[in-house]
């Protein structure tokens, strides 16, 4: 098997800078999630990768083989980089049958027949489509599909996968068989695979790593899920990752309160870097604010909504919009839209002020999809 090294990779589109010295590791036999927000360059590095996009600058490595150094004029073409690519609209051919569309690829290296249909039932058993290789697309779910798309690229090749978005088209109780049966074939034949999407919850229940870009390309932070959820390396990891909450906190008379709010003191720990500041956000997720009656922080319940496993409650707290989110099994606690509550914080953050035009941050919760 192989990993894949991306080194000081920087990519433009005409005066359009997408990656600057972008660098990232794949590990080898691991799947790695790539997520970040719209146009931050993730299917762009992929096109590097495939040899699509030449970069400006750096080197690429799939194991020991170079395949692009810009230094040492090294540019692998596409075909013979040995990558398989699953894509969002699995890319079928509609008028082959399956069989015929695993083999594809096959024929670009003068296989015998014989020796093209071996590897292509191989591949298509392990996707548990070995029954199927008569059959043409169009007599195939959605899922089945996906399922020869991805045959296709363990044809293409054994040791690295690129998949871009490759369950987006699907409905929700697909996503997640075909996430099950991505992990399982990962792990039976120990392929690396560079996942590329911007949905977090694939990503948590498929990643051994993930790596978090942002806006401008840029490689925030990489590491398990529990590293980016309960570790975030910095502010843009803790908002893009899930729903948050966000507090300014000001010192006065020696205490720390909220902003605006000198009654409203805060009656946990702020960190001793943020004191001569005299401000601080705090950031907390929906999951970590309780309701405690002799909470002097107090807020109003608009809104419940209950989604099975969880209620998000959306309480008013001095004007804005706050999440709370409860487990199913604790209820709502008793209390009912239109009730008064009181909140207390656990596990926050704590991050420089973030200013805008009207003073220090006061922005509602935060979702990024």
């Amino acid at each position: 098997m192989a990993g894949i090294k991306f080194r000081n990779i920087s990519f433009a589109y005409g005066e359009k800078q997408i990656l600057k010295d972008f660098s990232l590791e794949v590990e080898d036999a691991q799947i790695l999630c790539l997520l970040g927000p719209s146009g931050c360059g993730k299917t762009t590095l992929m096109r590097c990768l495939l040899g699509l996009n030449r970069p400006s600058s750096g080197e690429i490595w799939l194991g020991d083989k170079c395949l692009f150094s810009k230094d040492r004029r090294i540019n692998v073409p596409p075909e013979r980089r040995g990558i398989g690519v699953v894509f969002q609209d699995y890319a079928v051919w509609p008028h082959m049958t399956v069989m015929e569309n695993v083999c594809y690829p096959l024929k670009k290296q003068r296989l015998a027949r014989d020796e093209m249909e071996r590897k292509a039932r191989y591949a298509l058993e392990q996707v548990r489509m070995g029954g199927y290789a008569p059959y043409l697309p169009s007599q195939l779910s959605g899922g089945q599909q996906q399922r020869v798309a991805i045959a296709r690229a363990l044809v293409s090749s054994g040791e690295v996968i690129v998949m871009d978005e490759p369950i987006t088209n699907l409905d929700a109780k697909l996503r997640e068989e075909m996430l099950a049966e991505i992990r399982q074939i990962q792990k039976d034949i120990g392929t690396t695979v560079l996942y590329i999407t911007h949905d977090q919850e694939a990503s948590l229940q498929l990643c051994d790593k993930m790596a978090i870009m942002d806006a401008g390309g840029a490689l925030c932070q990489i590491g398990t899920d529990e590293d980016i959820i309960l570790r975030p390396a910095e502010r843009f990891v803790f908002e893009f990752i899930g729903v948050s909450n966000f507090f300014t906190l000001t010192r006065t008379g020696g205490a720390w309160c909220f902003y605006g709010r000198e009654d409203w003191p805060y009656q946990g720990g702020v960190p001793a870097e943020f004191e001569g500041a005299g401000r601080v956000d705090m950031g907390v997720r929906p999951n970590g604010i309780v309701f405690d009656d002799n909470s002097p922080i107090r807020g109003t319940i608009r809104r419940s909504v209950f989604l099975g496993s969880e209620y998000n409650l959306f309480v008013d707290v001095d004007g804005r919009e706050v999440r709370v989110q409860r487990s199913a099994f604790e209820g709502t606690g008793g209390v009912q839209e239109g009730a008064e509550v009181g909140l207390a914080f656990l596990s926050p953050k704590f991050y420089p002020v973030k200013q805008t035009e009207q003073g220090p941050h006061r922005e509602r919760n935060q979702e990024v999809a």
